[in-house]
């Protein structure tokens, strides 16, 4: 499957107890659409993502990067503090496509210049390391 979102925050790695590394993030899927009344709704979808090939992918995924993501979709529900019933769903991505708008996108001191312009307009695809090299 595949999800096209912006990142609410920066990407996290954590390590396991086992020492293998995994890189969390979530994206958010807005979606807008008009109902038999005419009128315009807007609706988001959150996912809570993970990716475990390379955790130095993290540097890149940062909060208003809009990702284009492979993977498997799953839900979770649970019981929250306050005793009511909550739902969530997962991501676990295989693929990660970049295709800019993060901080590391925006030039010093939010100034666009013609290499910031250039890098935004780049695609950056992130695969399973070869010679352990994400991209």
């Amino acid at each position: 499957m595949n999800i096209t979102g912006r990142l609410t925050k920066d990407a996290k790695v954590s390590t396991l107890s086992d020492s293998r590394q995994v890189v969390n993030f979530s994206v958010a899927i807005n979606e807008s659409y008009k109902n038999r009344k005419g009128d315009r709704v807007e609706q988001t979808t959150f996912f809570e993502c993970a990716y475990w090939i390379s955790p130095r992918v993290a540097e890149w995924l940062t909060k208003g990067t809009v990702v284009e993501l492979t993977g498997m979709v799953s839900a979770r529900a649970w019981t929250g503090n306050d005793g009511e019933p909550r739902a969530g769903l997962n991501f676990n991505t295989s693929n990660i496509k970049l295709h800019g708008g993060g901080k590391k996108s925006e030039g010093a001191q939010g100034v666009k210049t013609e290499q910031n312009a250039e890098q935004e307009n780049k695609k950056v695809t992130v695969k399973e390391p070869e010679d352990d090299i994400p991209f």
